[in-house]
């Protein structure tokens, strides 16, 4: 399967590839998953791959949505995993097209082991999460000497689409940064409960939507105005939350509005806007 240096190795008949889409940005794919695409029989794919990236798919290869977007109706997990095997069963080349990771908050680890129980042969292609790419594309950057050297990366719900309640909050509200996946829903009570554990009502806040995309907005506020900042912007998911000094960075750092024209002026200070 590997193949030699320089080359990329086949993806074969009856085989499963879960492949990172990354968080937006066609030019985010890896050169595997490129390749993978241009191999595939079927691709199935999520709601949050970008259009950009179907596009890149060869005209002739069969594309089966998958759904899987939080508090909307979508396919169930059990029924993703069998398409997968039925697929693969059937001799065709699979691509599971995943966006950002399979492996980071994507569910690619159990759709994994549903092919393996199953025997059906499967590679992993990562992909960027949004967690990186998506920051980058803010001008946010997850470490920085001078404010933290380590992160912390959380979902905004549990399985069943609540609040997370087995997470250890007190460490949450020591870690330097934050950056909450599929936090928008309970963002409020996130807040409140940081708060509560000590982090400041000031600390800066920003949240990213359809990161890396030419829909991408970005929002600065602080912990104890998010939620209410959010609902005034109308600022809506797919988005990723972070949390922590290394927001006011933003402020000389936003090569992608300087890029088309809009650039800000930094501000030592860290007062709120929007960009």
């Amino acid at each position: 399967m590997v193949g030699e240096r320089g080359q990329f190795p086949d993806l074969l008949r009856g085989w499963v590839w879960l492949v990172g889409a990354g968080p937006g940005d066609p030019g985010l794919l890896t050169l595997l998953a490129y390749h993978a695409l241009q191999q595939a029989d079927v691709v199935v794919y999520d709601a949050l791959v970008d259009e950009g990236v179907l596009d890149l798919v060869p005209a002739g290869v069969e594309l089966e949505h998958a759904g899987k977007r939080g508090g909307r109706p979508s396919a169930k997990q059990r029924d993703i995993s069998l398409r997968l095997v039925q697929h693969a069963r059937a001799g065709r080349r699979v691509v599971r097209l995943k966006g950002g990771d399979p492996l980071v908050f994507g569910r690619g680890g159990e759709e994994a082991l549903a092919l393996a129980d199953t025997g059906v042969p499967f590679r992993i292609v990562p992909g960027m999460t949004a967690g990186l790419g998506g920051l980058a594309y803010a001008g946010i950057p997850l470490t920085h000497r001078e404010t933290n050297s380590a992160v912390t990366f959380v979902t905004g719900h549990d399985v069943g689409g609540a609040l997370h309640t087995s997470l250890d909050w007190d460490a949450l509200c020591r870690a330097p940064v934050l950056v909450v996946y599929m936090g928008m829903k309970h963002l409020e009570p996130m807040s409140e409960r940081l708060r509560a554990g000590g982090r400041p009502p000031d600390e800066p806040v920003a949240i990213v939507s359809r990161a890396t995309t030419p829909r991408q907005h970005v929002l600065e506020t602080t912990l104890v105005d998010a939620a209410a900042d959010v609902t005034a912007s109308g600022i809506e998911p797919p988005a990723v939350i972070v949390v922590g000094e290394v927001v006011r960075l933003r402020a000389g750092l936003d090569w992608l509005n300087a890029l088309h024209g809009r650039t800000l002026v930094p501000d030592p200070l860290g007062e709120r806007g929007t960009g």
